[in-house]
């Protein structure tokens, strides 16, 4: 009986593990059959990047947007963007580009203090709502990973149970046994940690938008119409939520909680 309980665990191990191998290999096979797409990108980046240093923006952005219209995404191209935007003057559209860049890379350092510099220059201060402390937390350690940040994570730690799940069934010194049965509940509650973070964050990658004011200055109406009365004016650079669309129009709401309808040509989705 206990012969069959090995043999099963290591089927289950060896699946599992080629499972993940074939994961995390997965982009790179799709990334080699684009290869002629990856390298035009790269030279539109290159143009960009020689427009940037010769201040030429306005080609630039460019050159940049047609990276991005072509299906890239990255950090590097979205974070150029918002340089280039940056020294056009254009403050929405350079937060835009750096919100983009930080929704990718949550933890890029040069992304997060452009945007502080950027965000500075905005008019309108507007406090969010105080959080609980324990919710903070939980968003400060939300923050720190992607989505593909944490379905890594979630994966490792998936790696490790099994192979302490196979290092106690199969080691036949104790000390080892006991060492793999605590490794195993360490990456138990990791694994459940890890993959309830990554639950979240699909979930607001989902439903969750969030959009950046483009324009200079924008007139919040209390209700989608334009002879609606005005509730607020909002401007160029500022975060907020979006809750609802009818036709040209949007509801949104702001850090410290008011709400209203804008056009949507005033703002762009991060």
């Amino acid at each position: 009986m206990l012969e069959y309980m090995k043999k099963s665990l290591s089927v289950v191990m060896t699946g599992a593990l080629l499972a993940v191998v074939i994961f995390i290999l997965a982009p790179n096979i799709s990334a080699a059959s684009e290869t002629m797409s990856k390298s035009d990108a790269e030279e539109l980046m290159s143009r960009g990047n020689q427009y940037y240093q010769d201040k030429q923006y306005d080609k630039a952005i460019d050159a940049y947007q047609q990276v991005v219209n072509s299906g890239y995404e990255g950090v590097s191209v979205y974070y150029n963007l918002g340089d280039a935007f940056y020294r056009e003057g254009k403050l929405g559209y350079a937060i835009l580009y750096y919100e983009k860049a930080l929704r990718i890379s949550p933890g890029d350092d040069d992304v997060i203090h452009n945007l502080k510099i950027a965000n500075a220059r905005t008019i309108d201060k507007i406090d969010a709502l105080p959080k609980f402390f324990v919710f903070q937390w939980w968003e400060d350690i939300l923050a720190l990973f992607s989505v593909t940040g944490w379905t890594y994570a979630s994966y490792l730690f998936y790696i490790l149970l099994l192979l302490s799940i196979g290092f106690y069934f199969f080691a036949r010194r104790p000390g080892i046994q006991r060492y793999s049965l605590y490794l195993g509940l360490v990456s138990f509650v990791l694994l459940v940690v890890a993959a309830s973070l990554l639950t979240v964050k699909l979930n607001r990658e989902a439903n969750v938008r969030s959009a950046i004011v483009i324009e200079q200055a924008a007139t919040v109406k209390l209700s989608p119409d334009p002879t609606s009365n005005d509730a607020f004016i909002i401007h160029e650079g500022l975060k907020v939520r979006e809750l609802n669309q009818i036709g040209d129009w949007v509801e949104i709401r702001l850090q410290d909680g008011k709400e209203g309808w804008i056009q949507q040509s005033d703002i762009a989705t991060i």
